[in-house]
């Protein structure tokens, strides 16, 4: 079985990159990071071109020059520092709700990563006190609306370094950022030439957040062939129309993989063995369940090749490039620009939106006595008791939402550095939305394995399979079974922490090895 992020708690940052699970486990789990020995020689090596640049008094961008459309001033080499620092307070400005814990300490750790390949001239005395913020669990305060793609959000966390900003301690109050540093005996630093330019250009934040919208889009995608499966019970499905032999002749691995997951989940159930000629042919939700999830899966796999290359790449600019002769260069280009990451965070709205559109539809088909043998709403005395009535409206509710947010936004553009970024990726605000939709999935197929839990009551629950038969257990030790009404809030929530906790897909993973 693969390591699951919380389990991880430390990771060396250096030799190889971050796995998925790792960058999870260091943002939203707490997990340490270090540097290897390669991780700090680079580092170091490209420090040195910087001030041998600056020494020679070379003319680089952000370095002796102003920024954006500023470019046209040159900067002299004592006024190198001051440049810096004015650029982290100047660019300080998004707005609104502050990003979440997880969020910032996602956007610290791709600052780490990025900065230490070795183009970027900063010094590693810079990187270890970031290091520091995330291993002392020092939160940034940042706002978390404005940016097009860059420099806002990430102005507001650079504040901190310079004992500016504000900041909490292990989930503590709001303080001001020297205060913080304090607290966990860190001393904050003096900016040095590019590295102000350095933490707040490139695709840091977008990537981290598209990171951990990725992370849930994974889990939830494993969840929804879950709770499909324990819909397929309830309602009678046939899994005839899971035969390998159907989707083989379809030329999409995904098809087949959720085929063969689903008969997997189920494979000792007798409830599906006992309807298997129940029906000759089921309702679009059921039978077409390979081809949507498989859709679906496949562009959260797209989306998550394009996101590891992103972690993989350095998006700073200018880069600082060595040279055969130990000499170096500076180019100035546009790997800072976050498009690449824009579309893959659309294309996992629109892939996870459509796994809410299924799900909601077994959901109504489960609750709904026109369309099974089971008692309207899922209660023994309807009409009485409404059941799970409006559970089902508030998985209708969160796929609304979902769909407005699928609007992609790497099509758009707003000029910006009088007219110097003609052009902006707005990544950021597609990978905002997309973290806003994977946990609306999260909630929507929480409530399908919450009414499917209902609806096998009214079943012999023990003819399940063991996988689901494990899951309804899970769920029912937090949540009983519904003969009357009562609040479902905490019904609810309690399997939306389950989900996205892991522990469904954990237990399943484990009956299925």
């Amino acid at each position: 079985m693969k390591t699951l992020p919380e389990q991880i708690t430390h990771v060396v940052l250096g030799d190889r990159e971050p796995s998925i699970e790792e960058f999870v486990a260091i943002a939203r789990y707490s997990a340490t990071v270090s540097f290897a020995d390669s991780y700090k020689n680079r580092v170091k090596k490209s420090r040195g071109l910087i001030e041998r640049f600056l020494d020679e008094n070379r003319l680089v961008y952000g370095v002796t020059t102003g920024f954006g459309d500023n470019v046209r001033h040159v900067i002299s080499p004592e006024n190198a520092k001051e440049l810096q620092v004015n650029i982290v307070r100047s660019h300080a400005v998004s707005v609104g709700e502050p990003l979440v814990r997880e969020q910032v300490r996602a956007i610290q750790l791709m600052v780490l990563i990025s900065l230490g390949k070795g183009y970027s001239g900063v010094r590693l005395e810079l990187l270890e006190l970031i290091a520091g913020l995330l291993n002392h669990d020092v939160v940034p305060f940042a706002p978390g609306e404005g940016s097009v793609g860059y420099l806002a959000v990430e102005g507001h966390l650079a504040l901190v370094l310079l004992g500016e900003g504000r900041a909490s301690v292990k989930g503590g109050a709001l303080v001001d950022g020297a205060t913080a540093l304090q607290q966990v005996g860190l001393q904050p630093t003096d900016l040095q030439c590019k590295e102000g330019l350095a933490m707040l250009n490139g695709t840091t934040s977008v990537t981290a957040i598209a990171t951990l919208a990725l992370y849930n889009a994974m889990q939830a995608a494993d969840l929804a062939d879950v709770a499909a499966a324990m819909s397929l019970e309830a309602l009678k499905g046939t899994i005839r129309a899971f035969d390998p032999r159907y989707h083989s002749i379809k030329a999409h691995p995904a098809q087949a993989a959720t085929a063969a997951n689903i008969k997997a989940i189920l494979h000792d159930s007798q409830l599906i063995a006992d309807n298997i000629d129940y029906r000759l042919q089921d309702v679009y939700s059921l039978r077409a369940i390979p081809q949507v999830h498989g859709a679906s899966r496949q562009f959260i796999n797209y989306a998550r090749e394009t996101i590891e290359r992103e972690i993989n790449s350095s998006g700073d600019n200018p880069v600082i490039f060595p040279l055969d002769d130990g000499d170096g260069i500076a180019i100035s280009g546009a790997n800072f620009d976050g498009t690449y990451i824009g579309i893959a965070a659309d294309t996992l709205c629109v892939a996870l939106t459509n796994l809410a559109k299924i799900s909601e539809r077994r959901t109504d088909r489960m609750i709904n006595s026109h369309f099974s043998e089971m008692p309207a709403f899922l209660v023994r005395n309807p009409g009485l008791n409404s059941g799970y009535m409006i559970v089902q409206y508030t998985a209708a509710g969160l796929y609304a939402e979902m769909k407005t947010l699928s609007m992609p936004s790497s099509i758009d553009s707003v000029s910006t550095c009088g007219n110097q970024e003609d052009p902006v990726s707005l990544a950021y605000n597609a990978v905002i939305k997309a973290y806003k939709v994977s946990q609306k999935l999260q909630s929507v197929v929480a409530i399908e394995v919450l009414v499917a839990c209902q609806a096998l009551d009214f079943h012999d629950v023990n003819k399940a399979s063991t996988a689901t038969k494990a899951v309804y257990d899970l769920v029912r030790s937090e949540v009983p079974v519904a003969d009357n009404d009562r609040a479902f809030y905490a019904d609810m929530a309690s399997v939306i922490d389950q989900v996205r906790s892991g522990k469904i897909n954990d237990l399943v993973a484990h009956h299925l090895n």
